[in-house]
């Protein structure tokens, strides 16, 4: 299986909030793949006494393996690196013959770096971006590891480097930071994982209603930060949107001209009527946001791009690029469909995005 990469913060804020209560927890996390796997290098899961907390490894028996070495982990502090083949025959019926290997990194005392943790939790809050770098020993005992993890900015310098325990691997963490995926580096003084952590995209959901609502929900499940703005108090609120950053109750025209709409911002324009919609797409047709996406009826597009048009409110280049009506053509109906349509849409532009970012 071909997934893309996501970095997801939620294990480790997990992790936080256990270590805060003093309640043990062992951290797996898939350090590198070889072929088709069910989860790619960065998927971690977190594991407690009670089985897993959040998270995944792929799912299925191979998840259930690791959280077998979780609880013996747990159990005698002992941190251990397995390798897991898909690519033999399945001894029972529910055995993945995905074909590749996954290689992965149990930690059995995770909340001893929590300075590493809290460090990442904070650059996350700030939409900075970082390296969590784990160098990981050899022991005496065959399977058994040591584990040292550190948070660094995406760009370290190298005086910061110069007494520190990860000096021997400043080529791997700068390529770690150029790849911008989970990377695994072997040197004579050890080996090494790299994990970026970028800023998660932005979902800038303008307008509260039912399609906002169901998009918002789907928008966190996908990994984008979601903003809503919208200037109805009783819809506008934490109670509707538990899965938004931010919740704005303010003129939404005004708030698109305001908000930093760049690179990374994608826009979904689902106002509760024609002329609220135009006002919204004014505000933002002219920035390099990733996605411009307007609900509306073929009918109301095209007596839209004529007003726009004519008026100079934008360019024909311009108004290619909102896509309108929004989402993908899968024959949507009700509310929920036309959120998964959007959806949809938001994910293939973000992966096409992430491939030319990347040169492949």
């Amino acid at each position: 299986m071909d997934l893309p990469y996501i970095a997801d913060a939620e294990p480790y804020q997990k992790l936080i909030e256990l270590a805060r209560r003093k309640t043990p927890a062992v951290l797996a996390t898939v350090v590198e793949t070889d072929g088709s796997t069910p989860q790619v290098a960065g998927a971690s899961a977190l594991f407690a006494a009670d089985g897993l907390v959040c998270g995944t490894v792929g799912g299925g028996i191979g998840e259930a393996r690791v959280e077998a070495l979780a609880r013996r982990a747990l159990r005698n502090g002992a941190s251990l690196f397995r390798t897991f083949d898909f690519g033999k025959s399945p001894t029972d019926a529910g055995e993945a013959i995905c074909g590749g290997r996954l290689r992965v990194l149990i930690d059995a005392r995770p909340a001893r770096h929590i300075a590493a943790f809290l460090a990442m939790s904070q650059a996350v809050r700030k939409r900075q971006a970082g390296l969590l770098a784990v160098r990981i020993g050899r022991t005496g005992d065959p399977g058994r590891v040591t584990v040292r993890r550190f948070w660094l900015p995406i760009n370290v310098p190298a005086s910061a480097l110069a007494k520190s325990a990860l000096r021997p691997f400043e080529e791997a963490l700068r390529a770690g930071a150029r790849a911008g995926a989970p990377g695994w580096f072997s040197r004579k003084a050890g080996r090494l994982y790299v994990e970026p952590h970028l800023p998660p995209p932005r979902l800038f959901i303008a307008g509260a209603g039912h399609v906002g609502r169901a998009a918002a929900h789907l928008g966190r499940l996908l990994n984008f930060e979601v903003v809503v703005v919208d200037d109805r108090p009783e819809f506008a609120n934490a109670d509707r949107f538990p899965e938004a950053k931010r919740v704005i109750v303010a003129d939404v025209a005004r708030t698109l001209r305001e908000f930093p709409v760049g690179p990374d911002t994608y826009v979904v324009i689902v106002t509760r009527g024609h002329r609220h919609d135009e006002d919204a797409l004014r505000a933002c047709v002219r920035r390099k946001a990733a996605y411009i996406g307007m609900i509306g009826s073929a009918r109301k597009v095209g007596l839209l791009r004529e007003r726009f048009l004519k008026n100079g409110w934008c360019s024909t280049a311009e108004w290619d690029r909102v896509r309108t009506p929004i989402g993908l053509p899968i024959g949507s109906k009700t509310v929920e469909e036309i959120a998964v349509s959007i959806a949809a849409e938001l994910v293939a532009v973000r992966s096409v995005r992430r491939k030319l970012e990347s040169g492949a």
